[in-house]
């Protein structure tokens, strides 16, 4: 079973997420918070699995709560994205997951599953917002497989579909992949995916 936490400001969002989770049997509420302080308390008597956390909140935002809580949690920013710069200052504080709040319940439901056993998550809307090419590439040169492989990242592949997709093993993709975190200067495949989408290295994620 899943633990989950939702922290927002609006309690009609809080019971409008809460409903929509109700229905799965491997997932469960187990915490509430209106602010970004109160989610870091809450969270230290709790210890969520996976926390939803809004950004913009009164009482303590949600990006100075991700730091607080220094990367103790699991945590997926939901937000209606009005820039995208939220999006990469989220996961540069520690967000493993980035949703839009018109997320449908399946969706949601699999972004906690897959955040709960370790894998970061972006949504296509939130991907397709974020790939607007910047000014310049920042001096990084990834090869024309290294950008091939991260393409199909961003697109929500496993290391596994994009080894059968470009007809190569798995442990290629995953030598590729760790070329590529070098190279940003990055740990994980979420931060590289936006960090290259903000480099211009990437573009729209297509499957």
């Amino acid at each position: 079973m899943v633990g989950v936490m939702i922290v927002d400001d609006h309690p009609i969002v809080r019971e409008g997420l809460r409903g929509m989770l109700a229905a799965e049997r491997d997932i469960t509420v187990v915490g509430e918070a209106g602010s970004g302080d109160e989610a870091v308390a809450v969270a230290a008597r709790i210890a969520p699995d996976v926390i939803l956390m809004d950004l913009r909140m009164p009482g303590g935002d949600g990006l100075s709560a991700i730091l607080r809580l220094g990367g103790s949690y699991r945590v997926i920013v939901l937000t209606t994205y009005e820039n995208d710069a939220d999006l990469r200052r989220a996961v540069a504080a520690g967000a493993v997951g980035c949703l839009l709040k018109d997320v449908s319940r399946r969706d949601l439901a699999d972004a906690v599953r897959a955040v709960a056993e370790g894998r970061g998550i972006l949504s296509p809307p939130a991907l397709r917002i974020g790939a607007a090419p910047a000014d310049g590439d920042g001096g990084v040169r990834l090869s024309a497989r290294e950008r091939e492989v991260l393409s199909l990242v961003a697109a929500g592949l496993t290391n596994a579909e994009i080894g059968r997709r470009l007809f190569i093993g798995e442990a290629t993709v995953k030598t590729h992949l760790l070329r590529v975190f070098a190279k940003l200067g990055v740990s994980d495949r979420t931060s590289a995916v936006l960090l290259a989408m903000e480099l211009g290295l990437v573009g729209r994620a297509t499957t």
